[in-house]
């Protein structure tokens, strides 16, 4: 048997705390990678938008509310056949439990991140005059997000002067929200060094920091993120304007 085989079965089983590090990494890293790439990519064809959309509005022809939600609108069915097409793949072979409402918090969860990733790229190219800086400062945000997103360190050891970061860090609120509706019902004892066993539920509140009276706040607060960077995106396009005739 494979290494890779090794970890899929460990994953499914969950006797040890690395069985549970392996799911929050494959979580964190699965929402990182591919939020960032659903925002690299359309960068380039919202810059090229915006250019007509500048021509179209000093034409009168166009407003820049329909643009904003044509804009948004178009990206809906996309990220839902991604979400659907990347859950039924991921999903079982991580072993979460084959249940109707885990597989939607899933799915739900994937789909607010991806949101939120799209909308922020599309924001800072609403900010700045070309696609190179968008990127660069896509990039430069997603790196401090992924930081304090709870998985490289957890909420529990960040420093308290800097754990603010973490509440205010949408990608820890995926990763707390995936990990939480997937395993915090879970009552498997698991093996954790140094201590004694505990089940998966409290490794995940006293190790993770991921607790159940959170869980609501965390779903709120996708659904505000989301429409934060919509209206920012909104106001940025409308008021900001970089071509020069």
């Amino acid at each position: 048997m494979s290494q890779f085989d090794h970890t899929l079965v460990s994953m499914c089983n969950r006797t040890q705390q690395q069985d549970v590090f392996n799911i929050l990494g494959v979580v964190s890293g699965s929402t990182l990678f591919l939020g960032f790439s659903n925002c690299t990519s359309l960068q380039p064809v919202v810059i090229m938008e915006r250019v007509v959309l500048y021509r179209e509005k000093a034409a009168g022809m166009y407003s820049t509310l329909a643009y904003t939600i044509a804009q948004m609108a178009i990206e809906l069915p996309y990220i839902l056949v991604q979400v659907l097409v990347f859950a039924s793949t991921v999903y079982p072979m991580i072993g979460f439990q084959m249940t109707t409402v885990k597989f939607f918090w899933f799915v739900l969860y994937m789909m607010l991140s991806f949101m939120y990733y799209t909308l922020y790229g599309m924001m800072t190219l609403a900010l700045t005059p070309n696609h190179e800086m968008a990127a660069g400062l896509s990039f430069l945000i997603y790196v401090f997000w992924n930081v304090f997103s709870g998985f490289i360190i957890g909420r529990e050891l960040i420093p308290i002067w800097w754990r603010w970061v973490y509440w205010a860090n949408p990608a820890a609120w995926t990763v707390y929200g995936l990990m939480f509706s997937q395993l915090g019902d879970r009552m498997e004892l698991i093996r954790v060094p140094g201590q004694p066993d505990q089940t998966v539920r409290e490794f995940l509140e006293g190790y993770l920091g991921l607790e159940g009276r959170y869980f609501n706040l965390i779903t709120y607060l996708h659904l505000v993120v989301i429409a934060l960077f919509a209206f920012l995106f909104f106001i940025l396009i409308k008021h900001l304007k970089f071509e020069r005739r």
